[in-house]
């Protein structure tokens, strides 16, 4: 297949095809990071004992992420998609593999180094959905990129619910009930690599790079991006300023509210507060908070998920513009209800799924965005560097969460998310309205 004319192929059959193939990868990768981000911070602080550790794991997760988004971008821009994709998911199968470790041993360092592994995943699937709108048309791009984020949907949202059939998966294996979980997740990251691997090809990126050169005698490699080179490209282009802003933003106030509410949650259904100085209850002891947690993780993702067609539908119907200002709005509105109902976990739940929602607008409007706004011959350097910003803005949210917490509480943290949202929501009106001026003058 790999050596066929182009000629000989029908690009929107193999784009159809890819967009399945993705979207099968995501679902079942997908259970890897729901397990994670449901117990990550519990773990961190069980094995660690103390609790300025507890955005460790999602820290350690995303600023992987963060490191290897680029390189992973530079092995798709020279070897295909597929290599890059897979490459990444294997990596965090190593990882699924040291977090069950990290809990037989008692680690705590296995445990990081276990995030990192699972960070290369995390890579992955954020480059997926650009691998879906390599040979996409203008007018769909949006739904095929929101086609394989909604993917992840199913395997996210049963991640944190796998918690107790986990616990009683680890048991029969002779393990700690709380490392079961990881078994789901190792198991899905093996079939999401394979599948790609056997399954990708001919490759999307190859292929259109194909179709664009097809009778070009001067076609020449492609070059090795780099984060100056990125930068610059983006730099020169407006939209692709907003589109980045709009993406990183969106990433680092959802990484640090998120990962506290599991720490924020279980201590109130124990009772407690941040403010009290109490210590936590253990992991063991907590049965009751794992349910709320997991079920409010769970409708987060789904939040960020479920409907990401939707998304995609309002990003090529309503605009790119538009749908950057409802997701950044949502945002807002998401930080406002949590904060203040910090004290009713139902509260905080309403306020997770909205957060979510904000992401997931944000996110496929921008990334939609930034892929149409800048040279071709840039394109995946620029989505990598994209990628290693956000990545970089969840690690350092996941990093100060867990102090604003403790400084200034739960709502104190989704204060702060708010004014990076509503600076950010201010910056896309603003953009939108000098365009339409721009456009009816």
């Amino acid at each position: 297949m790999t050596t066929t004319s182009s000629t000989a192929l029908d690009p929107q059959r193999v784009q159809r095809r890819s967009v399945a193939l993705l979207s099968g990868a995501q679902l079942l990768s997908g259970i890897g990071n729901g397990a994670t981000l449901s117990i990550g911070s519990l773990l961190a602080v069980d094995l660690s004992g103390s609790q300025v550790w507890a955005g460790s794991v999602t820290t350690i997760l995303t600023l992987s992420a963060a490191v290897f988004a680029l390189p992973l971008a530079r092995l798709a821009e020279q070897r295909g998609r597929r290599t890059g994709l897979v490459a990444g998911l294997v990596a965090a199968l190593a990882g699924a593999l040291l977090m069950m470790a990290s809990v037989v041993a008692g680690s705590f360092l296995l445990l990081l180094l276990g995030g990192a592994f699972l960070g290369l995943g995390t890579a992955a699937n954020l480059q997926a959905r650009f691998a879906a709108v390599d040979l996409a048309d203008a007018e769909h791009r949006g739904r095929s990129l929101s086609t394989v984020v909604w993917a992840i949907t199913i395997g996210a949202v049963a991640g944190p619910n796998l918690i107790q059939p986990g616990a009683v998966v680890g048991t029969a294996l002779g393990m700690p009930p709380i490392a079961g979980p990881f078994v789901f997740s190792a198991a899905g990251l093996f079939l999401a690599a394979a599948l790609l691997f056997f399954g990708l090809r001919p490759d999307p990126l190859l292929l259109s790079r194909r179709l664009a050169s097809e009778g070009s005698k001067s076609a020449l490699p492609p070059a090795r991006g780099t984060v100056r080179s990125g930068l610059a490209a983006i730099r020169a282009s407006r939209p692709a300023l907003l589109a980045l802003c709009a993406v990183v933003t969106a990433h680092g106030v959802m990484v640090a509210v998120m990962s506290m509410t599991p720490l924020h949650l279980q201590q109130l259904i124990a009772g407690t507060s941040t403010a009290s100085g109490h210590q936590h209850a253990s992991v063991s002891d907590s049965t009751d908070a794992l349910v709320v947690i997991g079920l409010t993780i769970s409708l987060h993702i789904a939040g960020m998920f479920a409907l990401s067609p939707v998304w995609g539908w309002l990003t090529d119907k309503a605009g790119r513009y538009a749908s950057i200002i409802a997701g950044h709005g949502l945002l807002l509105v998401a930080v406002v209800v949590a904060g203040l109902g910090q004290h009713e976990p139902s509260l905080v739940t309403v306020g997770l799924i909205l957060l979510g929602l904000g992401w997931s607008g944000a996110t496929i409007a921008g990334s939609t965005l930034l892929a149409e706004s800048v040279p071709e011959s840039q394109r995946v350097t620029v989505q990598g560097v994209s990628d290693t910003l956000m990545g970089a803005a969840g690690a350092l949210g996941g990093a100060t969460s867990g102090l604003v917490l403790a400084s200034a509480g739960y709502q104190g943290l989704n204060t702060a998310g708010g004014v990076l949202a509503a600076a950010v929501l201010a910056f896309a009106v603003t953009a939108a309205t000098r365009r339409k001026s721009a456009t009816s003058a």
